[in-house]
């Protein structure tokens, strides 16, 4: 059985997924959300306990609800 995803996990491999699938790097989304590159790279590692203004500040900068990026893949 697989381990459940935190919703840490849920939101950085969203997070990546639409990131890529929109091809823009880690730094042009960082600097569409007004963040440093750097945060971006670790908020998606799931290094970061990510606060709610900078989720939704990233869910805008990619042009989705910040639930899309909350919401675990139905598998």
């Amino acid at each position: 059985m697989k381990k459940k995803q935190t919703a840490r996990q849920v939101f950085a491999e969203n997070l990546r997924t639409l990131r890529r699938k929109r091809g823009s790097s880690q730094e042009h989304l960082a600097e569409l959300a007004n963040l440093h590159r750097t945060y971006v790279g670790s908020v998606e590692r799931a290094e970061r306990n990510v606060s709610i203004d900078n989720m939704g500040r990233l869910a805008a900068a990619l042009g989705v609800p910040l639930a899309t990026l909350l919401q675990e893949a139905r598998r």
